[in-house]
């Protein structure tokens, strides 16, 4: 089974943001990061990662209390930190191109309390006048809802121990890792789930109407 027939021509791309605070008016994003996965069989999996430093836009607020639980350094030499407008298009066009390789006609957006991730996108592209957003504009997948179904708990970290995926306190807060943690989890989930049965259940319910 291909990627775009299990999520109906909608590539599932798992992301997140590490930002300068809570607010998507006012606080800006520091680094974008994305999980892209691929079907193997019928099982779904991580297929490659990509990730983006990026610089405050101008007259935007940064919390400190965010950086210490980020632990970015913004005067880090290392830090290869774009400005958010070439930051989101190159991440767009990363999954342009997944979505085309795919055969998907949309991307829709993973991530742990989706509505802060999609939100923070959604105002950056606004701020930036940036018109191609691959991601539909108000569905996601949330995996906070996904862990609470599965396993009765809506942290990651909890989440991921009950489904038996190593998390690493020091690591997170971090989006590289946290978005490869989240694809884990949103794998895990989703390969859990018999939907053939379901699927050919509903099928047989329609039918028989």
């Amino acid at each position: 089974m291909e990627i775009s027939e299990r999520f109906r021509g909608y590539l599932p791309v798992v992301v997140d943001l590490e930002t300068g605070g809570f607010s998507k008016e006012s606080n800006p994003v520091l680094e974008i990061a994305c999980t892209f996965l691929t079907m193997n069989e019928d099982e779904l999996s991580v297929k490659r990662h990509a990730r983006w430093d990026v610089n405050p836009f101008p007259n935007s607020i940064i919390d400190p209390a965010s950086l210490k639980v980020t632990k970015i350094d913004l005067d880090d030499p290392d830090r290869n930190g774009i400005d958010e407008k070439d930051a989101l298009t190159e991440f767009f066009r990363e999954v342009r191109e997944e979505m085309k390789v795919s055969g998907c006609h949309r991307a829709v957006m993973v991530a742990h309390n989706a509505s802060f991730d999609q939100g923070f996108i959604n105002m950056a592209c606004e701020r930036t006048n940036l018109k191609r957003n691959p991601f539909h504009p108000f569905t996601a997948l949330d995996t906070a809802t996904l862990g609470a179904l599965a396993f009765g708990h809506t942290v990651l970290r909890e989440a991921c121990r009950r489904a038996g995926i190593d998390f690493s306190e020091a690591k997170a807060h971090n989006a590289a890792y946290d978005a490869e943690r989240t694809a884990l989890l949103f794998c895990h989930i989703v390969n859990a789930w018999d939907y053939q049965t379901a699927w050919l259940d509903s099928a047989r319910d329609s039918d028989g109407d």
